[in-house]
């Protein structure tokens, strides 16, 4: 394991060994109740420690990524809505990206035993179609964006990384603080 890593996480450890014995009560407590309920339905006691560990470490990156590109969505939702009304799929989205998202709802749909992504079809589309949808709308986020390919650079990374992630993959400390730096300057630009 990565030096600055281990470091990280055994001063966050530390802390929160710290803010336990104050007696101070976490925000996130009880999330972590829930985090201990989900680990007891996985049996990860029955997995291997090591595994079980870098996965934990890959899992806190996977938890920015995802937050960031819903936080993105919800930003691209938010600005259609407010200038193409309720109507903002059918008029500010093409028809490519539709019937993409549309296809992967109906197979989702098909499966009814299985949590789907989400009731609105922007949750079916892919990084990369959030650039392509401001793309197509640029009046509406240049004031909000650098500049699509700024926007696209962004995203292409924080992609490349997930899918890493996705597929038991472990991020080196560069690629996980290229994430944090551009989560930054997302938000330090555009604010969501």
């Amino acid at each position: 394991m990565d030096d600055k890593i281990y470091s990280f996480i055994m001063r966050g450890e530390l802390t929160k060994v710290a803010l336990d014995q104050s007696g101070t009560v976490s925000k996130h407590h009880y999330s972590e109740i829930i985090q201990k309920q989900i680990s007891d339905s996985l049996s990860l006691d029955l997995l291997d420690d090591e595994f079980v560990a870098k996965a934990k470490q890959m899992a806190t990156v996977y938890a920015a990524i995802a937050a960031f590109e819903n936080m993105v969505r919800d930003f691209v939702v938010k600005i259609l809505i407010e200038n193409k009304g309720e109507n903002w799929w059918e008029d500010g989205v093409s028809q490519a990206i539709r019937k993409k998202a549309e296809s992967r709802k109906l197979e989702e749909d098909k499966i009814k035993w299985h949590t789907q992504r989400g009731d609105s079809l922007i949750n079916y589309t892919e990084f990369g179609d959030l650039a392509s949808i401001m793309l197509q709308n640029i009046n509406l986020f240049e004031d909000h964006v650098i500049s699509i390919e700024w926007a696209k650079q962004i995203f292409n990374t924080l992609e490349r990384s997930r899918n890493v992630i996705m597929h038991s993959g472990e991020l080196g400390t560069r690629d996980i603080e290229r994430i944090g730096t551009n989560i930054r300057d997302w938000i330090s630009q555009v604010g969501a």
